[in-house]
């Protein structure tokens, strides 16, 4: 190898290789060395605030199955990501985060703009944080990195590389390698809990977002319609990984110990794949299991399983389970088919004008939406009105917040977008976004606009935050400050970002506005004015 052969040519050759090519960032003083001379086979992809950025490349990563790669600017770019971070790591998400460090001659001296302490700022929101001891292993740590991402439970890593490795010499090519990304459960094991199955009267399925994630959507319909039992998703999942308008589709476990405990009361046995046991939110005491009902969990994450209160747990990849097991279970011939479950599904006039109720909002959307669209969902206080009106009947067409905190749904919703069309995927995104998210990054928009990317993005625009009113009153907390939204032009906004916006006073216009969206090439900002009402949380 010549040379004049730099950490910068076999950095950027083995990203290549690993099909890194799209970068994610918000370029700064310490990253300049690596973004120089940017090859024409990457695209750099600006986002105008690291929170955004990182949500984006979450979004991306998500759509497309694969790593994507994050550029910060050292600790302060570092620092504006992390709730972002949080975010990725809850959700499973493969990213490779980088962020630029001072030149090492100086960081002795606690220069301006050094990371202190880089490797510890973004823990415990990572698998693996690095900052390579010397310039000559910046190819090793990618390498590093791509593997750990990318192996179960995949999540986002760390690496700090001070700005003055770039231009240092290699010592020779980058070492590519591959590595497994699945786990087989143990058949011995798996076994056992087919035969707990197969003895179950009433057994109970419950599906997690890993199903989704793990391509595991028609093995979890085919293990389902073989048992012929019952199907709930996760509290607050932010994928779906169950078809809701099918027969044995029941609805979604509630957020809280005693809402769990009687949402499975009857049934000897729950069996939950791909979720956590369980996803609870508020604090409602109560036993976390009926006498008598029994729990199996199956998950790719040593975590779920070690914090799980109750039940016996099987590690290993969901999608290998759920196909093998349904060659292991027997359905008794006997076994009643549950009660679909039916929404409501109505709207007065009095709903339909300004300010309108959710209820409402989400029809007019449902009337028009394309069947393979994607709905990304940050409106925490409308979610049943949601699930009513836009159901998930497809695999990878509903995303959330992995964290529960706001602002990660606009950026996702670029990303995703960037995702399908770097996949040869055209589908639209329809975002319902509650004014208060919309506000957390914003910044996102100007994104989509640059790339001319096709989402709508609904507000749900009723001027507070309506989730932390329906938290004040279960927990008796009256008048905190801080919850009203008054005086936001959102529309205003959506132009100046570059969008097309609309304001609309009643569903007609809503359907106008939506049908107009779903044809020109670029987003839309659609603000609907909406009623509070009560988030549901008990």
């Amino acid at each position: 190898m010549s040379d004049t052969t730099t950490i910068h040519d076999v950095t950027y050759d083995l990203l290549r290789k690993l099909g890194l090519t799209t970068v994610f960032g918000n370029p700064g003083s310490t990253e300049q060395t690596f973004l120089k001379d940017f090859p024409d086979d990457f695209t750099y992809v600006l986002g105008l605030q690291e929170g955004s950025v990182l949500g984006m490349a979450d979004g991306f990563a998500q759509a497309t199955g694969k790593p994507a790669l994050v550029n910060l600017h050292t600790a302060a770019g570092t620092g504006n990501a992390i709730g972002s971070l949080v975010a990725a790591y809850k959700a499973n998400t493969p990213l490779i985060v980088t962020a630029g460090q001072q030149t090492r001659e100086m960081l002795l001296s606690d220069p301006y703009l050094a990371n202190r302490a880089a490797t510890e700022m973004p823990q415990p929101w990572v698998k693996w944080s690095y900052e390579p001891a010397r310039a000559e292993d910046v190819p090793a740590a990618f390498m590093q990195a791509y593997t750990i991402a990318m192996q179960e439970p995949k999540g986002p890593v760390f690496l700090s590389i001070p700005l003055d490795d770039w231009d240092k010499p290699a010592l020779g090519p980058a070492v590519v390698r591959t590595s497994s990304q699945h786990t087989e459960p143990d058949r011995t094991r798996l076994g056992e809990f087919a035969d707990r199955i197969n003895r179950a009267q009433r057994p109970l399925v419950v599906f997690g977002p890993e199903v989704d994630r793990a391509g595991g959507w028609d093995a979890g319909i085919a293990f389902a319609e073989k048992l012929g039992a019952p199907v709930l998703g996760t509290a607050l999942p932010e994928r779906i990984s169950f078809p809701e308008d099918h027969p044995l589709w029941v609805g979604q476990l509630p957020m809280s110990i005693a809402g769990v405990n009687q949402a499975v009361h009857g049934h000897d046995l729950v069996i939950i794949i791909g979720a956590q046991v369980f996803r609870y939110y508020p604090y409602i005491a109560g036993e976390y299991l009926p006498e008598g009902t029994e729990l199996l969990q199956f998950t790719s994450d040593p975590h779920l399983a070690a914090v799980a209160p109750v039940g016996d747990s099987l590690l290993g990849d969901v999608r290998v389970a759920l196909e093998e097991l349904v060659g292991l279970i027997e359905v008794p011939a006997d076994r009643q088919p549950p009660t679909q479950l039916v929404f409501p599904r109505n709207v007065d006039d009095s709903e339909r004008s300004a300010p309108m109720t959710a209820n409402a909002v989400y029809a007019a959307v449902s009337a028009h939406k394309p069947d393979d669209a994607v709905v990304v969902m940050e409106s925490t206080s409308t979610m049943l009105d949601q699930k009513t009106w836009l159901p998930t009947t497809q695999p990878g067409s509903f995303f959330a917040t992995g964290s529960g905190g706001i602002g990660w749904g606009v950026p996702a919703s670029v990303g995703i977008a960037l995702g399908d069309r770097a996949r040869g995927v055209k589908r639209t995104i329809i975002a319902t976004i509650g004014d208060g998210s919309f506000e957390y990054s914003v910044q996102a928009i100007w994104t989509a606009a640059q790339h001319k990317l096709p989402i709508v993005f609904v507000v749900l625009r009723n001027g507070e935050y309506s989730v932390l009113k329906s938290f004040a009153e279960l927990e008796q907390t009256p008048n905190v400050p801080g919850l009203e939204l008054p005086g936001l032009d959102i529309a205003a906004l959506g132009t100046g970002f570059g969008c097309r916006a609309a304001t609309v006073e009643n569903t007609d216009d809503l359907e106008r506005e939506f049908l107009a969206a779903l044809e020109p090439d670029g987003p839309t900002v659609i603000v609907a004015p909406t009623r509070p009402q009560d988030a549901g949380l008990s």
